[in-house]
């Protein structure tokens, strides 16, 4: 499978790239400093260097690719846009480029549902909504774009990351996972990377959690 990466030197998409080139598969990874980049000489990955913001920047990077997955993120709290920036140029450059499937991270904390325990509910997402509310935003945003961009899309939504190694975890589609309140970062690359054909959750969200 040929999968193109945004976000690939974070601390997901780095285990994303690398379990990818495990299984086999080629990969172009979009990044602004390939030097963060530590699997950069393996043999199955291209690295382009170009603005995600920018569709007509990345549009070369995903035609072609069978899937394409962003794993974008705010480095700081001032990032309150990025998600859905991201997302918006990246769907537009996958719709001229005629390319489908796409995966999108974003969370399960601003979403409460059946999935949720009295608890979650009651407290802890309040209180994440309040100190998270732009974070939050972005979120929502992003996904109103990925679900409204006519594309194969799966919305994937962890728990607070991790920096653990891969333990069995739990997935549900269109809910989130009752209890689960963590997962590493490799476990989430993990489920990306089984999601991207896995015509189940195409037009689902997809959360993820132990």
């Amino acid at each position: 499978m040929r999968i193109t990466v945004f976000g690939a030197t974070g601390g997901t998409g780095r285990h994303l790239v690398r379990l990818a080139l495990d299984a086999g598969h080629r990969v172009t990874a979009v990044v602004r400093d390939p030097a963060r980049l530590p699997d950069a000489d393996r043999p199955g990955l291209t690295t382009v260097i170009a603005d995600s913001m920018d569709p007509d920047a990345i549009s070369a990077s995903v035609t072609g690719a069978d899937a394409v997955v962003s794993t974008l993120g705010a480095r700081a709290r001032t990032d309150t846009t990025v998600c859905a920036d991201g997302a918006r140029a990246i769907s537009t450059a996958m719709r001229a480029a005629g390319t489908r499937r796409l995966v999108v991270v974003t969370a399960a904390g601003p979403v409460v549902d059946e999935g949720d325990g009295p608890l979650t509910r009651g407290v802890y997402k309040p209180l994440l909504r309040l100190f998270l509310r732009d974070t939050f935003a972005d979120f929502t945003r992003a996904e109103q774009v990925v679900s409204g961009s006519g594309l194969d899309w799966t919305i994937v939504r962890p728990p607070r990351l991790t920096r653990g190694g891969h333990r069995r975890y739990r997935t549900a589609l269109d809910r989130n996972v009752r209890g689960g309140t963590a997962l590493s970062r490799a476990d989430l690359a993990h489920a990306l990377l089984a999601t991207l054909d896995d015509p189940a959750t195409v037009g689902h969200t997809l959360a993820v959690g132990y």
